[in-house]
């Protein structure tokens, strides 16, 4: 006999559910934050994981109020890193940009025939411009 479910269960079922993952996520974020804490000796990390391990919702709990606002700065602290590797990169794909000299560009231009991208007519009137 197959259960019958009512739209109360299903409701409470999909609440527990998401609960469930919202606590998975908190702990993810925990764990995360003390492993990427520089401020925290390694004594002090095992303590927290321990504190995490044995009482998880009161070490959770703890953990957030007492260092929620260093939770924020770590996380300015890895975006800004992030941006600052992303436009390094972005800056060493794109190569020197407008820093390159008349060369550097006739060269680029000529990579680009090459390879096909542009082709006779586009070459010339890209050329008189750097030229010009």
């Amino acid at each position: 006999m197959l259960a019958e479910w009512q739209v109360g269960q299903a409701l409470w079922a999909m609440v527990w559910f998401t609960l469930f993952f919202i606590w998975i996520w908190l702990l993810i974020v925990v764990f995360s934050d003390i492993f990427r804490s520089h401020d925290m000796g390694g004594f002090a990390k095992f303590l927290w994981i321990l504190f995490v391990i044995v009482m998880p919702y009161l070490g959770v709990f703890v953990y957030l109020i007492a260092r929620g606002h260093k939770m924020t700065e770590h996380a300015q602290e890895d975006a800004a890193r992030m941006d600052a590797a992303q436009k390094a990169y972005i800056r060493d794909a794109v190569g020197s940009g407008g820093d390159a000299g008349p060369a550097d560009q006739l060269q680029n231009l000529a990579n680009l025939k090459a390879q096909g991208v542009i082709d006779d007519a586009e070459f010339n009137k890209m050329k008189a411009k750097i030229v010009g």
